[in-house]
């Protein structure tokens, strides 16, 4: 305000010297027409000299008034800035005091938020980690620094991947020792060079970020000029190292079997058992003598007394034959009826003895197996409890075990299942043609033009052997 009145008096002062310059002029002009006696030069003359004394006054009050303008304008813009920070002061502080009025539900959804957003930080550490083959057990113990650490150290491996080079770094041979061998990674595959034997070999993160052995690689030469200068020849695993890891983890049948823990006994032990009896049983049925196909008129003759008996019972042996001496020797029509009935009954036993034993086994050894199965994946579901199943792979391997015990009963049933089948039509097949021989035996004492028909594929009963007879 102080600088506003000197500003103003000058104005002021302007006006009137002005205001006295066109009176004067004025005067001078009523006295020009009221007196000839003046020159007319004289008084433009001093016209002239007022003029140009009010533009000189005129030009010290605008310049006067420009400075007091800067300084007005500097003056305006350092009152600005007071007024932004005050009212930046002023939202703060009336952001403090919000805050200190707001509700719990309010402070409690925020921290909620919060909460999210450091779960949602911590996923995308852990499954970088786990992309980079970071084991599970140092994601639960390791820290949020520690995991940082370690993401900046993947993120550096990452980096001299774009410019692979040789590195020095422990590795765990196969024969169980850690020694120190140069490195070189290139993409997803990683060599290693040993010095003492020159050979190369493909190696891989293991448990605890301890590089681990997974083979040796064919033609080492290629490595070998990389390692001396910067051109070789090297060979590439397309599998990524599935293809060696899948050589390593084969197993051998007996290792396969082992796996199946302490019901794989009984289902061996049926198996030897089954394949022992099919074995004898093979034997017995395949060694039997073949029936021979006889009319009645054969038949008649051979029971009849002449000496040409021997001549035509001479190819029938076995069962058939005992059949055809019980008939021969035989005193009536009854007993010898009753006689080819007993002998029926023993030769069916002697057929069909330990064929059901085969059968057991087909039934048994899937039970078996599936009793093992759910053993194992007891046992796997306890070992979760205590110990977490964060670890898909020893979740999947007792699985994996457990299972081993219904391959197993399946391998021992379904052979076995298909030996009773055969062995049991062998047999079957072969007292038909004893039964059908009985009765013709027992129809020998008829008359000749009323022959008795057989079916081949017939079993006949003692009861229909019996109506025959009567």
């Amino acid at each position: 305000m102080f600088r506003k009145q000197p500003l103003f008096g000058l104005l002021t002062g302007t006006l009137m010297l002005l205001t006295g310059i066109n009176q004067t002029a004025s005067a001078q002009s009523v006295a020009n027409h009221s007196s000839t006696s003046q020159p007319a030069t004289a008084i433009e003359q001093q016209l002239l000299d007022k003029i140009a004394t009010a533009q000189q006054t005129l030009d010290k009050v605008e310049n006067t008034i420009i400075n007091e303008r800067k300084s007005l304008a500097k003056k305006l813009a350092t009152v600005e800035q007071q007024v932004i920070t005050l009212r930046n002061q002023t939202r703060v502080a009336r952001r403090l005091a919000d805050e200190q009025t707001l509700s719990l539900s309010k402070l409690e959804q925020r921290l909620s938020t919060w909460q999210q957003q450091q779960v949602f930080q911590k996923n995308l550490l852990h499954r970088f980690l786990q992309q980079h083959q970071t084991s599970s057990e140092l994601l639960a113990s390791a820290e949020i620094t520690e995991q940082i650490s370690q993401v900046i150290t993947k993120s550096t491996q990452l980096s001299q991947q774009f410019s692979p080079s040789w590195q020095q770094s422990n590795i765990v041979m196969p024969n169980g020792e850690i020694d120190q061998h140069p490195l070189l990674t290139i993409g997803p595959v990683t060599w290693y060079w040993n010095d003492t034997s020159n050979q190369a070999g493909f190696s891989s993160l293991g448990a605890h970020d301890i590089w681990q052995h997974n083979g040796y690689v064919p033609n080492s030469g290629g490595l070998q000029d990389l390692q001396q200068s910067t051109v070789g020849n090297i060979t590439f695993d397309p599998t990524l190292n599935r293809a060696l890891a899948r050589v390593q983890h084969q197993e051998s049948m007996v290792d396969h079997v082992i796996k199946g823990g302490l019901w794989v006994i009984p289902i061996l032990l049926f198996a030897v058992f089954a394949l022992a009896i099919a074995l004898a049983k093979v034997v017995q049925l395949w060694r039997l003598p073949p029936l021979i196909q006889l009319s009645p008129t054969m038949v008649k003759s051979l029971l009849s007394n002449n000496q040409q008996n021997d001549v035509l019972s001479a190819p029938i042996k076995g069962m058939q034959k005992t059949l055809l001496a019980i008939a021969a020797r035989a005193s009536s029509t009854a007993q010898r009826d009753d006689e080819l009935f007993m002998q029926l009954h023993q030769d069916k036993h002697r057929l069909d003895r330990r064929i059901s034993a085969i059968a057991i086994t087909a039934a048994v050894a899937p039970l078996l197996g599936l009793l093992g199965t759910v053993s194992g994946m007891i046992e796997t579901f306890r070992m979760m409890t205590l110990f977490g199943s964060g670890d898909a792979e020893v979740v999947s391997g007792g699985i994996s075990q457990a299972l081993v015990t219904t391959e197993l009963g399946l391998m021992v049933a379904i052979p076995a299942l298909i030996l009773n089948a055969i062995l049991s039509r062998k047999a079957k097949a072969y007292y038909t043609d004893l039964e059908n021989f009985a009765i013709l035996l027992s129809k020998s004492n008829e008359r000749l033009d009323q022959p008795y028909k057989i079916s081949a594929n017939a079993e006949a009963s003692p009861q229909l052997i019996q109506e025959v007879v009567a």
